[in-house]
């Protein structure tokens, strides 16, 4: 199917939201709250634990007695009271990883407390647009030090469905504010599947979304594949993504071809689609790739190949290059429960 559809169910026994586009799977949302204490997005009020001297970074106990780990300890004290987000997720017996800048997300907008300004999307080129979601923001926020990002779908959308949803998030950012001292507390829960399926992935009216009991049979067939280390590449090559405790590492094989070519032909196949696969497999932290084979001087075609796939997966990535055994290495943030451990537990 042409286009991109949207399609809520569930898979083994959670809330699961799918984005195809032309037929691919190229976005997953499933439920972790199984799994983990506070999903990514969760906002709470903590409590300041142990400052951690000459790391800069503060441990800080959470509803329940859950431990997390804010990197940034500007101007706290132990036994203050933070608000604080869930940033990630935390490698296994290690704290929740938090961040203070907070953001409020919306379909159209995200409201950025401690950040102000109104920020229309640099993809929104049209100036009149830009100026006119410039003066939609200013009288959303009415004076107040929060900020605004005025999203990319906010450039077509109308004006007072943009209004509705900023005056709510607002609404949400001054609650939120208006609630620092206290006992650790959740004070917004993650975004569910469905949630985010509608906030971040349909673009136009042309998306089409559906919604079942159960996610279709060719689409759970699809996600499995995922939990296998191969993926094959064009003219016979493949690549197989093993993530261990330490590092995710992924080895690529041009197969049967043996001509002179085929090595960076299945390194290139890879680079394009490696984003999506550790996005869809949920897969962060610190990535070592063992390219095939190939010369200095296509190492660089190589590297414009990957800084051309990452920086359309947006900024969640960091491409550190290639170290002196001819590895290259590349960081990105654990924002997800990996797919493997979801698919395992039911």
């Amino acid at each position: 199917m042409k286009g991109r559809q949207i399609i809520l169910g569930r898979l083994q026994g959670r809330d699961a939201a799918v984005l195809l586009v032309d037929g691919q799977l190229e976005d997953l949302a499933i439920d972790p709250s199984d799994l983990v204490s506070f999903s990514p997005g969760a906002i709470l009020r903590g409590r300041v634990n142990r400052l951690m001297k000459g790391q800069g970074g503060v441990f800080v106990t959470l509803p329940d007695g859950v431990n997390g780990y804010l990197r940034d300890r500007s101007g706290l004290r132990e036994g203050q009271s933070a608000l604080v987000q869930v940033g990630g997720v935390a490698e296994q017996g290690k704290a929740v990883p938090l961040t203070a800048r907070l953001l409020i997300r919306g379909r159209y907008g995200i409201v950025t407390p401690g950040a102000p300004g109104v920020n229309p999307s640099r993809a929104i080129r049209d100036a009149d647009r830009r100026d006119r979601l410039q003066q939609l923001g200013e009288e959303a926020l009415a004076g107040r030090e929060f900020g605004l990002i005025m999203r990319s779908v906010s450039g077509t959308a109308d004006d007072g469905d943009i209004l509705a949803e900023l005056s709510e998030l607002i609404g949400v950012a001054d609650a939120i504010h208006s609630d620092v001292e206290g006992p650790p507390e959740l004070l917004l829960d993650a975004p569910s599947s469905a949630d985010t399926a509608w906030r971040d992935w349909i673009a136009t009216d042309g998306d089409t979304v559906e919604e079942h009991d159960a996610l279709p049979d060719q689409v759970v067939d699809a996600v499995a594949e995922l939990a296998a280390p191969r993926i094959a590449l064009p003219g016979g090559a493949s690549a197989f993504i093993e993530p261990t405790r330490a590092i995710v590492a992924i080895d690529v094989n041009t197969g049967a071809d043996t001509s002179p070519a085929a090595a960076l032909k299945a390194n290139i196949a890879l680079a394009r689609q490696l984003p999506r696969q550790l996005r869809l497999r949920g897969l962060g932290g610190q990535v070592v790739i063992d390219f095939a084979p190939i010369s200095k001087r296509e190492r660089g075609t190589l590297e414009q190949e990957m800084k051309k796939s990452f920086r359309a997966d947006g900024p969640d990535s960091a491409l550190s290059g290639w170290t002196a055994m001819g590895l290259y290495e590349l960081s990105r943030k654990r924002d997800r429960i990996p797919l493997s451990l979801l698919m395992e537990a039911e």
